[in-house]
C-alpha cells in the first residue's frame, strides 16, 4: 500500500512568529511590521535597476501613495492608506512582473485579492476596494512606473509613454534615488502609522 501523500504546505512563518496561510488567510495572522521588512526587501523590475540598492516595493508604495495625494489632494485618509497598501500581499508573495502575470493567469490573482482582503479587515479598511479607488491607484502606479522605468530601469521616455502612459501634470523626472532596505522599512511603517491614526483617530 503506497504511503499516504500530506498536502503541501501552505502556510509562511513570519519573523513575527504568526504563521500566515496562503490559501485561507486570517487577518489576525497580517502584522504591519511583517508586511513592512517583507516589502523593503522585495526590488521592483525583478532588481534590473539602477543604484547601490534595489528599487524596493515599499519605497513604491510610499511613492504611489504621494502621487495619489497629488492626483486627488482630498482623498480620505482612509483611502490613502488603502494606497499605500495597494501592493501589500507581495510581502509574501513577491513583486511578479506584469509579463510574468500574464503567463500564470487567474490562480495568481485569485490568492492576491485574498491576502488583499485579509490585510484591510485586519486594519480597518474595506475588503473591497470601491472601484474609483482602485482606479486612482492604478492611476498612480502607471505615472509611478513611468518614472521608475525611465530613471531606474533603463527605459526610453517613449517606451515607458507607450506601456504606461505619459503623466500629465508632473515634472519631467522625479530623481528617484532606491533607498537602502533599513531606510525603505523605516519610512513605510512611519506613513502607516500617520496615516493609520489619521484614518482611525478614535483608535489612538
Amino acid at each position: 500500500m503506497p504511503p499516504r501523500s500530506t498536502p503541501p504546505r501552505a502556510w509562511q512563518r513570519m519573523l513575527s512568529g504568526r504563521r500566515l496561510d496562503l490559501l485561507d488567510p486570517s487577518p489576525l495572522d497580517v502584522e504591519i511590521d511583517d508586511i513592512a521588512h517583507g516589502l523593503a526587501r522585495v526590488a521592483r523590475w525583478n532588481g534590473q535597476t539602477h543604484g547601490d540598492h534595489a528599487f524596493s516595493v515599499a519605497q513604491h508604495c510610499v511613492l504611489v501613495e504621494e502621487l495619489a495625494l497629488r492626483l486627488e489632494p482630498a482623498l480620505d485618509p482612509k483611502f490613502r492608506l488603502v494606497v499605500l497598501l495597494h501592493d501589500g500581499p507581495e510581502y509574501v508573495i513577491g513583486d511578479m512582473i506584469s509579463p510574468f502575470k500574464a503567463v500564470v493567469g487567474g490562480g495568481y490573482k485569485a490568492v492576491e485579492h485574498r491576502l488583499e482582503a485579509a490585510i484591510h479587515i485586519r486594519f480597518g479598511l474595506p475588503a473591497t476596494v470601491p472601484e474609483a479607488i482602485r482606479t486612482l491607484t492604478k492611476r498612480a502606479d502607471h505615472v509611478s512606473a513611468y518614472f521608475e522605468a525611465v530613471e531606474l530601469a533603463g527605459f526610453s521616455a517613449e517606451e515607458a509613454a507607450r506601456l504606461f502612459g505619459r503623466p500629465k501634470g508632473f515634472p519631467e523626472r522625479l530623481n528617484l534615488t532606491p533607498w537602502p532596505v533599513g531606510e525603505a522599512q523605516a519610512r513605510f511603517l512611519e506613513r502607516f502609522h500617520q496615516l493609520d491614526r489619521l484614518a482611525h483617530p478614535t483608535d489612538a
